[in-house]
């Protein structure tokens, strides 16, 4: 069995089969991106995106090899998050050195009702279906190409309505808000079978870098858990996140918010394979103990000494995934060699 079978069985085991050890993925350094925006909204050619990207999965395979580490190398079609606002109509802002925003494109709860049903026919997703199938072209057909930047359709909903008044309608027009969500999730959904009908060998995943079989499940970032309560997550969110895993085998989910408090509603999504958090002031150990024998805790881009810390904290039913983050070689190889003498493959 060659390196990259060995990793994809590896992993596999990780998040659905036997526990053979926890995972280690060292990302190489950043490569800088053509300039300002993404692909999606810049106006130069897509062959520079392309040979951009291509380039990022030669340094990530490169340094895969050079670790031995248990990454699954794969090329991304990356974007910001302004994809699916963009396509129900948003305007976007674009940064000269951070990635690009959605601007909000209604503010009452009569604007979001007025809005169509969102298809993917149009140009934001031409464009980037275009890309992939370039971009595939140009690594071949082994090489799994990942998702652009997913949200939930609750986060979808937050950049298309004003966020400040979106927050309000939760309290005095609820049925409003769940229409618009019912409308970005259905778009979401319907992007995430096509891209896994349409483009051969690929990879769910787009926070943190990592990879899993197709079969179990799908990503996405979960971000506006923070800013809600346990119950108002429990009825605008939690229906389309059960809905999403149970119609793609499972669920992966990255969560940047203050939202320790949402753990008891994450735990309530069926096959939530594995969870990404930036930790809040309590630290790892909520996350630890909350998922211990459920999910797999994906740890990514911390220093070395919280790395080891949060191995301290393991249960016996643990289950980790961390990510390394860019650093030059010789300090990766170190940092990788120390996780690796605490978390050795079975």
């Amino acid at each position: 069995m060659n390196r990259i079978e060995r990793n994809r069985q590896f992993l596999r085991d990780l998040f659905s089969g036997p526990f053979r050890g926890h995972a280690i993925i060292a990302d190489p350094e950043v490569i800088p991106a053509p300039g300002p925006g993404d692909l999606f909204t810049t106006d130069r050619p897509l062959s520079q995106w392309v040979d951009w990207e291509t380039r990022v999965y030669e340094a990530k395979a490169a340094r895969s090899e050079a670790l031995d580490d248990d990454a699954v190398p794969y090329a991304r079609a990356w974007t910001g998050t302004e994809i699916f606002a963009a396509a129900i109509g948003c305007k976007v802002h674009v940064f000269e050195d951070t990635p690009p925003v959605a601007r909000p494109l209604v503010f009452t709860a009569a604007e979001a009702d007025r809005l169509p049903e969102p298809e993917l026919d149009g140009p934001v997703f031409g464009r980037i279906f275009e890309f992939i199938r370039l971009l595939r072209n140009r690594v071949g057909p082994a090489v799994p190409i990942t998702i652009p930047d997913i949200q939930s359709g609750f986060d979808i909903a937050a950049l298309v309505w004003n966020k400040q008044d979106m927050y309000v309608a939760v309290c005095d027009d609820p049925d409003a808000v769940k229409r618009l969500v019912g409308k970005c999730h259905r778009l979401l959904k319907a992007f995430l079978a096509e891209f896994g009908r349409s483009f051969g060998e690929i990879n769910y995943c787009h926070c943190p870098y990592a990879w899993a079989p197709p079969e179990l499940g799908v990503w996405l970032s979960e971000d506006e858990a923070g800013a809600i309560s346990s119950p108002t997550f429990e009825e605008f969110c939690l229906p389309n996140l059960v809905d999403l895993s149970k119609a793609f085998g499972g669920l992966f989910m990255h969560c940047c918010a203050t939202a320790d408090h949402q753990y008891g509603n994450f735990l309530k999504i069926p096959n939530l394979r594995g969870l990404n958090r930036v930790f809040q002031s309590p630290g790892p150990k909520p996350a630890v103990d909350a998922f211990a024998g459920h999910t797999v805790l994906m740890n990514a881009w911390f220093d070395e000494q919280t790395m080891l810390s949060i191995l301290d904290m393991a249960r016996p039913e643990s289950r980790f995934l961390f990510n390394i983050p860019g650093l030059p070689l010789e300090e990766s190889k170190k940092y990788y060699d120390s996780l690796r003498a605490r978390c050795p493959r079975a």
